[in-house]
């Protein structure tokens, strides 16, 4: 198995949106806002390259929306799924299955595209599976009020009416283990209806993929919850449970939002778990 970053694209979101009720006192020492109190916010996806399976975790906002929808985020800096591929000496049409651990713009917006003469959509990978699961699915074509905005029909529906979309199983409690990709899977309901969390195991390594369970370092404390979560308090239960046991078993946490910190580990101290060291990509999949 090789692992590869896949850089899908940087924007900037609210400080306050992205800390909830944290004071911006604490929460600016991790992570600097600008002049319109706004923080760097990465699109970090994964390649795992694993037999004949390449597998992409999550694939950012994508290309297609308007140049108002994207004017609302401030997209920064030159990365791209296809140039972070290329980097790696893949292309799109090389991934086998697109595993999403939520249906939201910011994880899933690279996964449709337009079609050449921009009159409908079609899958961005067109020899993927792509892989949700049933609940979530249902809470993502079904939206709340709260999510509505973050859930765009144009990145959803067309995974179905392609016929490229599977579904994971569901575990009786937080952890599905060894799933039909070939990794471990924590659910986590707070931040919306069953997220998924890869769990994979890499060399002697356990690399969590923590989409918005842990959007940065900086929400390492339990109540630094974003204020996008649905359920905050059962985001506090989730980031508990799961904290506890990455540091009991020193898992390695791939930051999927963090502009700034790629990889971290952390450990147990009198005030909770905080960070314990920061790695590149490079120091753990190169190694």
């Amino acid at each position: 198995m090789q692992l590869y970053p896949i850089e899908s694209g940087n924007f900037k979101l609210d400080g306050g949106a992205m800390f909830g009720v944290v004071p911006k006192s604490l929460w600016q020492r991790t992570n600097p806002a600008d002049a319109n109190n706004m923080i760097d916010i990465a699109a970090r996806c994964l390649l795992i390259e694993d037999g004949n399976r390449l597998i992409l975790i999550d694939t950012g906002m994508g290309n297609k929306q308007s140049d108002k929808f994207f004017g609302y985020y401030f997209l920064w800096g030159d990365d791209s799924i296809d140039a972070s591929l290329k980097q790696h000496g893949f292309h799109r049409d090389d991934i086998t299955d697109v595993f999403m651990t939520h249906l939201h713009f910011d994880h899933c917006g690279g996964s449709i595209q337009w079609n050449k003469d921009k009159t409908g959509y079609e899958p961005a990978f067109k020899n993927a599976h792509y892989w949700s699961n049933s609940e979530h699915w249902q809470w993502a074509t079904q939206p709340n009020r709260r999510e509505k905005a973050s859930f765009l029909k144009e990145n959803i529906l067309p995974m179905e009416e392609s016929g490229q979309l599977k579904f994971t199983s569901l575990p009786e409690n937080r952890l599905l283990k060894n799933s039909a990709l070939g990794f471990d899977i924590f659910f986590a309901d707070g931040h919306t209806d069953k997220q998924m969390i890869p769990l994979i195991n890499y060399k002697d390594k356990t690399i969590a993929f923590m989409a918005d369970l842990l959007p940065t370092a900086g929400h390492l404390p339990l109540p630094f919850v974003m204020g996008y979560d649905t359920r905050p308090l059962l985001t506090l239960d989730e980031k508990e449970i799961f904290l506890n046991l990455a540091a009991d078993n020193n898992y390695y946490l791939f930051l999927e939002h963090d502009a700034h910190n790629q990889i971290i580990t952390v450990k147990h101290t009198d005030k909770g778990v905080r960070l314990d060291k920061t790695f590149t990509t490079h120091d753990i999949f190169t190694n």
